[in-house]
């Protein structure tokens, strides 16, 4: 077993650890000499590396899905944890144990594709459910569709991620189409569960996820269809316009054509599933944001280019108020208590009975108004003194 991992890594360790190497770059310093840009990886996540010094020797020794050992120091750089290396070496296959280095998916992954399995039988539509059955009867599609991510990085990119996504929208399906009664959510989810199986050829993720040859030059959709169009000739009797809505929502999925949709959603599940699919997958993006390099300091996460946005840390952020502020803010409000100042001089005060010069005045009821020359300080608003005793302690 490894001795440190990803996760568990804190700004300013000195550790030898292992990793696998998901990127590897070799740049210039500004005086001509090479460095290392490296991403190393294990289950519990990824982080960047630099080697800046010794580099000739070291850098045609490896390459990108090798193993490594590597010492060097933990550091923090604009919001994420970077680490600088001092030594490394490649290591040999017999060094590694390949279960400490792939991420996968936080549930059993045959648990999963039983439920998966029940969803389809539970279809009422016979031809979709043939079709599907028919898909997933196949071992060569159903053992790497258990295995696939749902993608290279942003979302879901772990062994079994795939699977996740999908059953994931298969809950939201559910949801929605109970609350928009005109959706038929049978073909809604045959749309949820065939909507990225082009990704099974075309990312690669025996190692490192990356793409295939025909992911690069087709992309999920296209292979996403060829995949369902071979299956249909198993189903011969399947309705040719129930096939040419099935085949729209696959290539609407994305939503806009800018994003890779030969053509847009055009009719109720299309429009949905594009929706649901987007949602579970910014979720899930933001999700692994906020738990990649959460001992960083700060309540905001540096700049995510998936999400064009920084994230706020939530938990982190409410921490921030401490328990006396708290209760100063959120305290029950007293009674309010009518205290007037004493009066001056050969001076009666409006609504305050005397009985004589030297005795304490008392505060009695009166609907009269002030006298318009008397000036009397404003009255402080029960949120304006509990905001005076925030600001007081925080001093």
């Amino acid at each position: 077993m490894k001795s440190f991992y990803v996760g568990s890594l804190l700004p300013n360790d000195v550790i030898t650890a292992e990793f696998l190497v998901i990127a590897k770059d070799i740049r210039q310093k500004k005086t001509g000499e090479p460095y290392l840009s490296l991403h190393l990886a294990d289950r519990t996540g990824e982080m960047e590396a630099k080697m800046w010094d010794n580099v000739a020797e070291v850098m045609d020794t490896f390459s990108c899905d090798d193993f490594v050992r590597v010492k060097g120091l933990v550091q923090v750089y604009q919001k994420r944890s970077q680490f600088t290396i001092h030594r490394l070496r490649r290591m040999e296959e017999h060094e590694v144990d390949l279960s400490d280095y792939f991420p996968c998916a936080e549930r059993d992954i045959e648990e999963m594709f039983s439920e998966l399995q029940g969803t389809i039988a539970n279809l009422r539509q016979p031809h979709l459910r043939a079709l599907l059955q028919a898909v997933f009867r196949d071992p060569k599609i159903a053992g790497v569709y258990k295995m696939a991510p749902a993608a290279k990085s942003i979302h879901h990119a772990c062994r079994g991620g795939l699977l996740e996504h999908v059953l994931s929208l298969c809950s939201l399906c559910r949801l929605t189409a109970s609350h928009y009664k005109d959706v038929d959510l049978d073909l809604l989810l045959a749309g949820a569960i065939l909507h990225d199986i082009g990704k099974i050829e075309e990312l690669t993720y025996t190692r490192s996820f990356n793409y295939s040859a025909e992911g690069q030059l087709l992309g999920h959709i296209v292979i996403g269809l060829r995949i369902v169009g071979d299956k249909l000739r198993e189903v011969p009797d399947f309705p040719p316009r129930l096939r040419t809505l099935l085949e729209h929502m696959l290539i609407s999925h994305h939503g806009e054509l800018q994003y890779g949709s030969p053509k847009v959603p055009i009719f109720l599940e299309a429009l949905l599933l594009h929706h649901l699919d987007n949602l579970d997958s910014k979720m899930e993006a933001m999700r692994s944001a906020l738990k990649r390099d959460s001992v960083v300091e700060g309540d905001f996460t540096g700049w995510i280019p998936s999400l064009e946005r920084v994230i706020l840390r939530k938990s982190r952020f409410l921490e921030a108020i401490t328990p006396i502020v708290q209760e100063t803010l959120f305290a029950e409000p007293e009674e309010p208590v009518l205290s007037l100042p004493a009066p001056t001089e050969n001076r009666p005060v409006p609504g305050v009975s005397v009985s004589s010069q030297n005795e304490t005045p008392i505060a009695v009821k009166s609907g009269k108004k002030e006298d318009k020359g008397e000036s009397r300080p404003p009255r402080a608003t029960l949120f304006g003194e509990k905001l005076q005793a925030v600001l007081e302690l925080r001093k």
